[in-house]
């Protein structure tokens, strides 16, 4: 079997079992290729933290469609974050690629993230982007395709579980998993309150 049907076989899963095999796949842009350590997953419409939620927009589009496409989108007005789509066409479940180690072209995301540490160069969803050059017109790129791909890798032994980061809806599903002593994990921080 192709490594590209290998992916999308892995991604048909529910998004919470298949998050955590995504630690260790290594995702490539050109020249850099972060191993991932961190991820979150996101059920489409029985998910209240899901971009998907309240169903299909034309930002969201490309999570209906079928596993192994890419997701893209803007946050805080400034930052690209981008998932891996999962679950069967028209699910609208997700992964959201947390954090990773830069494993090739250490200097090119050096170049792209100046000032920040080794350790800090794919340590978050918007700085891995940044470090991987992906940008809001990748949305819907084929990863199995290119020109950004995913990799399937062997998972971690052993991984950790806890709430996803920063969500109001639904934060207390432990959906977001990394692998255990990896600097690159980022820190965890709970959904700051409105004011009341």
């Amino acid at each position: 079997m192709s490594a590209s049907a290998d992916l999308r076989r892995l991604l048909l899963g529910p998004a919470p079992e298949v998050a955590p095999l995504l630690l260790n796949a290594v995702l490539r842009h050109g020249d850099v290729a972060v191993r991932l350590t961190e991820v979150e997953a996101y059920a489409g419409a029985d998910d209240p933290g899901s971009h998907a939620y309240r169903g299909r927009t034309r930002r969201n589009a490309v999570m209906f469609g079928p596993p192994g496409h890419l997701y893209c989108y803007f946050t805080y007005g400034m930052h690209v974050c981008a998932n891996a789509v999962a679950g069967p066409e028209g699910t609208s479940a997700g992964i959201l690629l947390r954090a990773g180690e830069v494993i090739e072209g250490i200097e090119l995301a050096r170049a792209r993230r100046p000032g920040s540490s080794d350790r800090d160069l794919a340590r978050g969803p918007a700085r891995l982007c940044r470090a991987l050059d992906i940008a809001l017109s990748d949305d819907g790129t084929d990863l199995t395709a290119g020109p950004i791909t995913l990799e399937p890798g062997t998972p971690p032994p052993e991984f950790e579980a806890g709430p996803r980061v920063g969500l109001r809806g639904a934060p207390e599903r432990p959906w977001r998993f990394w692998t255990p002593a990896e600097p690159s994990v980022s820190a965890y921080r709970p959904a700051k309150r409105p004011p009341s």
